[in-house]
């Protein structure tokens, strides 16, 4: 496994000092443009003022967090995207947090057991037992050296668990939204491990507070970079922004959407970085209970499919708050955000009351949806890496033309698809950007 210190270590090599005279070279509004406020954009301007370089972030919403959003609209917190501080003993939120006084405790407290159902059926505890052995097998597979061949996850669990490929999808689908024949087990087997933190007053509240002071233009999308001359050039709705560096934060699917055009073209190992990288559809929907607790424990999970492809888990009263979170993924979690909020909610409460009866739909009282991927600002959950395309996240890292830095989750290394890894992306670039400007 590739150790965060080596890629960080690795990114700051000497090339970039020889362009340390820029500096004064550039006629430039601002030292850094960052687009996006999410974790690796807030964690980047923050260390751009540390480092005495000035910056402003430009965001498409009219929200900072990006994909870390506390949602409080059904009037209980709803963890919208991000949840975990994962690898809390060198997780930059976990000190973060600390600082700003914001409590971070263990998750081992956060579980209420489970049981396991299909088309609304309580599995018999043979069925039970057969999935289980098929998914140990597989993380075991996991856990251990890093194959010869990149495959995919559904390549490995057909080599070791032939007789169950639930096993392979399960773990794609509900840890990164995607269907186990599109991810990397390679990729996979590189990230950081370690104790995890939860928040409970929110993961997206610890980023509103941290983003306090920033200069950050809310509602202010940017259309186009060029990188022609000697410094950045940026487009918005308010007009033209002149910098010394830019750091993207946008998502992939972004990216690739063609929402920013660059100007030169990106060169062709960048763009292949991009087109190596997906994006998981992790999907979150939250319903909304009244008068009743149906017998269920704080942190149950209930998990529920049909078919491959359609796994559900219910989770209930996280907090101990009024509401039940269903989590979803892969092209189903697609076509059901893409239906709008209103269908999805009535199609996931429609599952939910086949497992416990049509009493739950008298006590439901709403519902809503955080469908990343049918987020025009997002497109995706968080990235995945393309079986045989292991490398693209480190080739997404190395700055272009030393005026362009692509940082966040995507180009996180060993820290990828978290918000830790974000920041720490954040932290990379404003740290390269000082040496060059």
């Amino acid at each position: 496994m590739i150790s965060r210190r080596s890629l960080l270590a690795g990114s700051l090599a000497a090339p970039f000092l020889a362009h340390a005279s820029a500096r004064a070279q550039v006629n430039a509004d601002i030292d850094v443009a960052i687009i996006g406020a999410g974790a690796a954009g807030l964690h980047a301007a923050q260390q751009a003022r540390a480092q005495g370089l000035t910056a402003r972030i430009f965001e498409a919403r009219n929200r900072v967090g990006g994909r870390v959003f506390t949602d409080t609209s059904l009037g209980s917190d709803f963890e919208a995207g991000a949840f975990y501080i994962h690898w809390s003993e060198t997780n930059p939120w976990t000190e973060i947090a600390k600082n700003l006084g914001t409590e971070a405790i263990t998750d081992s407290g956060l579980w209420g057991g489970f049981d396991v159902f299909s088309n609304g059926r309580r599995l018999t505890g043979e069925e039970r037992s057969r999935r289980r052995g098929g998914f140990w097998r597989l993380a075991n597979v996991l856990d251990g050296e890093p194959t010869d061949v990149d495959m995919s996850f559904g390549e490995a669990a057909r080599r070791v668990s032939p007789d169950q490929p639930e096993a392979a999808s399960g773990m794609t689908l509900l840890s990164l939204g995607e269907d186990a024949d599109r991810v990397s087990i390679r990729d996979y087997q590189r990230l950081d491990a370690g104790d995890d933190l939860v928040l409970p007053r929110g993961y997206g509240r610890l980023l509103e507070r941290y983003a306090e002071g920033l200069d950050i233009a809310l509602a202010t999308p940017v259309s186009a970079v060029d990188f022609s001359g000697a410094g950045v050039q940026i487009e918005t709705p308010r007009g033209t922004v002149r910098a010394r560096a830019v750091i993207i934060t946008a998502s992939v699917n972004v990216l690739k959407s063609g929402a920013i055009r660059f100007t030169p073209e990106l060169p062709a190992e960048t763009r292949s970085a991009i087109d190596g990288l997906g994006m998981g559809a992790l999907t979150k929907l939250a319903l909304k209970f009244e008068g009743t607790k149906f017998g269920q424990s704080s942190w149950t999970q209930f998990f529920d499919s049909s078919s491959r492809g359609d796994l559900v888990n219910f989770e209930f009263w996280p907090w101990g708050n009024d509401l039940v979170v269903a989590h979803f993924g892969g092209d189903y979690a697609r076509s059901v955000a893409a239906q709008g909020e209103a269908a999805a909610v009535e199609h996931m409460l429609g599952r939910f009351v086949a497992i416990l009866g049509e009493d739950a739909r008298k006590a439901f009282r709403g519902g809503r949806l955080a469908g990343w991927s049918a987020d025009p600002y997002a497109l995706g959950g968080y990235s995945i890496a393309k079986p045989g395309q292991s490398q693209a996240r480190d080739a997404l890292a190395m700055p272009v033309a030393n005026r362009l830095w692509f940082a966040g989750e995507a180009s996180a290394g060993a820290g990828s698809m978290t918000a830790g890894g974000a920041a720490l992306a954040g932290a990379r670039a404003i740290a390269m950007i000082r040496k060059v400007i």
